[in-house]
């Protein structure tokens, strides 16, 4: 049987309950709001020959490994889908585009870049283009808007009213000689009345050398410090790869992260980056078809490291 209350136990009793009920409840910490994922659509040719290094395409590889990884959100697409797999609402949806390319680029309209480099002046979309890509529809019309904006600061820096001319390259597909002028360039002349007209020879996009061998390059970290090389080793090799070689005709880049050599003594600014308007553009070398190159582990957290740069959520 229980035994009886006393009075000294209901006093204990009570100044404990009231103890209880003055002291306020642990405060709870506001969670962290969780940032929406990065939305990247990858576009990619879809070349047959992709399935040597990779049993399927190399776009879904990347796109396989990117939603592998947290704060991705992911669609990939290619050339033969319905509206060469830029409907509206995918491109319009995406934050960064990751565009592979290489035999098929004439098949994209103008159309297409216009649209991709407005979203990237706007700094609602970034580009990055790998690879061939340096012939795609986007990458170009993104190298000529720059040169564009770059002519218009130079020649214009004193207030002067400045027109520009551009001029396109008589064949904008071929390979230049070793000795061309690199591309872009302008040359200007002053009229009476302030006006300045310039004329701006575009650049071609590609570089004067490159080589099917299949060699080891080795990769060197130039800016250590850039989210681009966030994790990256300050040197690295990729096993087997194409070459490319200097000079690469494009606007003067806003960073260099990494570069990229061979054994016989070429090199190549493997991964370089320019700001357009509000937005960001990449291009990284690294990705012939046939070798595994997205396979890699580095050249895969460059794409993703380059992807939070761009939409802002770099580590």
């Amino acid at each position: 049987m229980a035994k009886p209350a006393t009075r000294r136990d209901f006093l204990l009793a009570s100044a404990a309950l009231a103890a209880g009920q003055a002291a306020p409840a642990p405060a709870r910490a506001n969670p962290r709001p969780t940032a929406a994922p990065i939305r990247v659509l990858v576009w990619d040719e879809r070349q047959p020959s992709q399935k040597e290094a990779y049993g399927g395409f190399l776009g879904d590889r990347i796109a396989d490994h990117l939603r592998s990884l947290a704060g991705f959100s992911v669609r990939s697409s290619g050339l033969d889908e319905p509206e060469q797999g830029l409907a509206p609402n995918l491109l319009e949806e995406a934050q960064v585009l990751i565009w592979w390319g290489h035999v098929r680029q004439k098949e994209v309209g103008p159309e297409v870049g216009r649209k991709v480099v407005d979203r990237i002046k706007a700094g609602t979309l970034g580009l990055i283009a790998l690879h061939s890509a340096h012939w795609s529809t986007p990458f170009i019309a993104a190298m000529d808007e720059r040169s564009r904006l770059d002519a218009l600061k130079k020649w214009g820096e004193g207030g002067e009213k400045v027109e520009i001319n551009p001029i396109i390259p008589v064949n904008r597909f071929a390979v230049p000689s070793g000795e061309a002028r690199v591309t872009p360039y302008s040359t200007a002349r002053k009229y009476p009345g302030g006006v300045t007209k310039v004329d701006l020879h575009l650049p071609v996009c590609v570089f004067p050398a490159y080589e099917h061998h299949g060699l080891p390059s080795t990769n060197r970290v130039l800016d250590p410090g850039h989210p681009i090389a966030e994790g990256v080793p300050k040197a690295f090799e990729i096993p087997r790869t194409e070459m490319y070689d200097e000079p690469f005709h494009v606007p003067d880049p806003d960073h260099v992260v990494i570069e990229e050599r061979w054994q016989a003594g070429q090199w190549f600014r493997s991964a370089m980056a320019w700001n357009l308007g509000r937005g960001k553009v990449v291009y990284y070398r690294p990705g012939h078809e046939t070798y595994p190159v997205y396979k890699e582990t580095i050249p895969l957290r460059v794409l993703a490291n380059a992807a939070r740069w761009i939409a802002g959520r770099e580590a």
